[in-house]
């Protein structure tokens, strides 16, 4: 089957644009579908091979509608945290899962890319990891041409986890760190996108799943540290047991914290505890179609060096010596 035309669910979010992008560079036609679209398109309007369409994908028939005229689909909808609605578990991973199975089927697309994440099963011990298994089974009993990525957490410029732990090293003069023991293997998005692209190309990636992870693993306390070194904020770090972990996310769900936390980027709750009892690791396995996974520290200081105090000095030399010169004409 030959592959033109990707709709891209999700394709305004921190993986979606670096996935249009590598589509882009790739010179697949690319239609994403959002509800803000002024906003998606100051995000990809330098994507020559994009086109951005406001669509209600929760909406059975317009995301059916917006499907027609691809050959494959490719859904990164996710949410982190439990809401309501669109935002809940069940309906961003679930019933989202439901819908596009649907639209590709009368949309005409049998191709399927679908996001889920390391450790998700119907057994796994939190709402999140089993909602994201439970879509991932409605995926592969579509009778599509489907293939499953399962993630470990991603990092890149502008991502909610590393910068996360930056913002809070910079608010915060020690850290009480949950879940310290907590093991991951970051990836970096661009290898996530350079496997989705790629696997467009590959027929034998049909009815497969493939975990994603770099080269190599970390404990959330050793990923604070690092964090802490490369923007110059080394704190004290305070690492909780199992029952102050609980007890702290219990507190960050009670109001105002959550919905400051959340404002912040900074929100953990009861069920990212349970997620974090699962390590979110590969191991040894290889990386997918031949590609070389990418080093965290060879391109994290990149962006993560420009929150040090010494960045914000130098930007702000910077804008006072452009002033003086524009004062000077």
């Amino acid at each position: 089957m030959e592959i033109n035309t990707v709709a891209v669910l999700g394709g305004s979010g921190f993986v979606g644009k670096n996935v249009c992008e590598e589509l882009a560079a790739q010179g697949y036609r690319v239609r994403v579908a959002t509800r803000d679209r002024e906003r998606a398109k100051r995000q990809l309007i330098l994507l020559p091979t994009v086109e951005v369409e406001r669509v209600d994908v929760h909406d059975q028939a317009a995301l059916t509608r917006f499907v027609r005229g691809a050959e494959a689909v490719i859904n990164l909808v996710g949410v982190l945290h439990d809401g309501r609605g669109p935002a809940s578990f069940r309906e961003a991973h679930v019933g989202m899962a439901r819908k596009v199975v649907t639209a590709c089927r009368d949309g005409g697309a049998g191709r399927l890319l679908h996001m889920s994440a390391l450790g998700a099963g119907r057994d796994a011990p939190s709402a999140y990891l089993r909602s994201k298994g439970e879509a991932e089974a409605i995926v592969r009993e579509s009778g599509l041409a489907w293939t499953v990525f399962r993630p470990s957490v991603i990092f890149g410029r502008g991502d909610s986890f590393l910068n996360m732990f930056a913002r809070a090293l910079g608010m915060f003069p020690v850290m009480l760190l949950a879940c310290p023991g907590a093991r991951f293997q970051p990836v970096h998005v661009e290898d996530v996108a350079a496997a989705y692209a790629r696997s467009l190309s590959r027929l034998d990636s049909a009815g497969q799943a493939y975990d994603l992870c770099g080269p190599r693993a970390y404990t959330l306390r050793e990923l604070v540290e690092y964090v802490g070194a490369v923007t110059g904020r080394k704190r004290p770090i305070i690492g909780l047991n199992d029952a102050a972990s609980y007890a702290q996310a219990t507190a960050m769900e009670l109001p105002p914290f959550r919905q400051i936390l959340g404002a912040l980027g900074m929100l953990m709750t009861r069920d990212n505890y349970h997620s974090m009892k699962v390590d979110s690791v590969c191991g040894d396995a290889a990386f997918p179609f031949e590609l070389s996974p990418t080093a965290l520290e060879a391109v994290a200081p990149a962006w993560l060096v420009t929150r040090t105090p010494r960045a914000r000095y130098m930007r702000f030399r910077s804008a006072r010596g452009s002033a003086a010169m524009s004062d000077e004409r």
